[in-house]
């Protein structure tokens, strides 16, 4: 296998539902605040790395099921669009779960389910590597499911002979519920520090009417 590039090409593929949930744990925030081009800028010069392209993947509502976070990502997403960031989402889906309360009852609700985000950052991350698109694929996500790919960018390295990796970003703190990174990558913590440099300050929350 060839040696390290002295200019390592970076895509970032953005995992966006997971990245938020990571970041209420770590960070407390309550709503997807990041940007993702200052975050996966920022993590890139933290390694010298050139960032080439930022991919971003989400789950959505749709209007019926909650108007308000549907307008919140149609808004975002548009801004991302308009910064270059390649989009990809899927409607969110919606089934009622049962939880046994501590009194002996029971408590439905209804959940939302994220389909296919994971599997289509996976055919992205391998279908790049093949075209040799990158040398690095920053993805920001701690989903485990997605630790096969980077067994296959591996071997993608060993038929192209030449310098990949994998690595996996996401937020650290004492208040962190998951502090693991996907397994077989290499890790990148971020701390708040960086990341509050990074947060959009566009609110794309529908105002609220009186």
């Amino acid at each position: 296998m060839s040696g390290e590039p002295p200019v390592k090409r970076a895509v970032a593929f953005f995992d966006g539902q997971n990245l938020f949930y990571s970041v209420r744990s770590a960070f407390g925030y309550t709503f997807p605040n990041y940007d993702v081009v200052a975050l996966a800028t920022a993590v890139c010069a933290t390694r010298g790395w050139r960032l080439d392209q930022v991919r971003f993947y989400t789950g959505v509502p749709n209007s019926a099921d909650n108007a308000q976070w549907s307008a919140f990502w149609a808004a975002k997403l548009l801004r991302m669009s308009r910064q270059g960031v390649v989009t990809f989402k899927r409607p969110l889906r919606y089934r009622n779960q049962v939880v046994n309360l501590p009194t002996g009852g029971q408590h439905s609700f209804l959940a939302a389910e994220e389909k296919g985000i994971d599997v289509r950052i996976a055919i992205d991350v391998i279908r790049l590597a093949h075209q040799n698109t990158y040398d690095v694929a920053l993805v920001f996500s701690q989903d485990q499911d997605l630790s096969e790919v980077a067994s296959e960018v591996r071997v993608i390295a060993r038929e192209q002979n030449r310098w990949v990796k994998m690595v996996s970003a996401f937020p650290t703190s004492s208040t962190a519920t998951n502090k693991r990174g996907i397994n077989s990558t290499d890790w990148v913590p971020i701390e708040r520090t960086l990341y509050d440099s990074c947060i959009d300050p566009r609110d794309y929350r529908p105002k609220k009417t009186v």
